[in-house]
């Protein structure tokens, strides 16, 4: 049931408030070489060779445009968890760990990313009205939810998911990030379902396509770590997959509302597996 975890409002609003372009300023990789991209499809030389109204121009403008999308469905999370918070409303709580796609950045509202998907299954399937706090910011690292979204988990939480990883592919080495991943795992509550990173097959350009055997091995060390204490995995590698038609937003890079419906498959899939090998988990929810 949800109780009033002790969070004092500034502590909740810190990473919250992001400027669009995440934790501390940083940007997700895409958003790098976006912004790249815009400055080159600016040139006098991109409008004479068609550059700027090419699918490179379209992308990069809709990068951009997804950086208001970051303030704004930041915001929207930040109203809704002081309101849960304020109101302690009765319900099971469901606690949200992660990045952008936890914020349903690519969807045309936040509550069409994969955490509004769920939430909104979950109260139809069970018939108990679960609450959603939702820590995650845009931009994330692991160590971020190591460090700024973890502490504030609530003990109350009878639910807590964790899907991150994603930007660390950029900003972190290969030896710290599976560091930080396997002290991440190690320091999440028991039964936290970890949502596995979907796997750049034909999207991503060619960065996608170098980049997919290296996702895999991160992966592998998720999987390993998370078996290690008894935890589920939500493999959206397994439910995110081509035909990509849809599924992907205009950056070419978050999923798409019908993309995070994959995610929320995933998800489901995995609680259902959970509630069914511990019946205990649903009575506990459901008192």
């Amino acid at each position: 049931m949800l109780r009033m975890p002790a969070v004092s409002g500034l502590t909740l609003r810190s990473p919250l408030s992001g400027t669009g372009t995440g934790i501390g300023g940083r940007r997700s990789p895409v958003e790098v070489v976006a912004t790249m991209g815009t400055y080159l499809t600016r040139t006098h030389a991109a409008e004479i060779s068609g550059l700027r109204a090419g699918p490179f121009g379209r992308w990069a403008d809709g990068v951009t445009a997804m950086r208001a999308d970051c303030v704004a469905f930041a915001d929207h999370w930040q109203q809704h968890n002081e309101q849960v918070l304020r109101t302690a409303a009765a319900g099971p709580l469901w606690v949200v760990l992660g990045d952008s796609t936890a914020q349903g950045l690519g969807a045309p509202s936040p509550d069409g990313g994969y955490v509004g998907q769920a939430l909104d299954a979950m109260r139809r399937r069970t018939g108990l009205p679960w609450q959603v706090l939702n820590l995650s910011a845009s931009g994330s690292l692991i160590r971020d939810v190591l460090h700024r979204q973890l502490p504030r988990l609530p003990a109350s939480a009878d639910l807590v998911t964790c899907g991150i990883g994603v930007n660390d592919i950029l900003y972190t080495g290969p030896g710290k990030l599976f560091a930080d991943l396997r002290a991440l795992l190690a320091a999440v509550p028991d039964h936290t379902i970890v949502l596995d990173l979907p796997l750049p097959d034909g999207y991503g350009g060619l960065i996608g396509r170098a980049g997919r055997p290296y996702v895999a091995r991160i992966n592998r060390t998720l999987y390993e770590a998370a078996a290690s204490r008894g935890l589920p995995v939500a493999t959206v590698s397994a439910h995110f997959q081509p035909p990509w038609a849809g599924k992907l937003a205009s950056d070419c890079f978050h999923p798409s509302q019908d993309g995070y419906r994959d995610w929320t498959r995933a998800l489901l899939a995995t609680l259902d597996a959970r509630t069914a090998q511990d019946p205990q988990l649903a009575a506990d929810a459901a008192a």
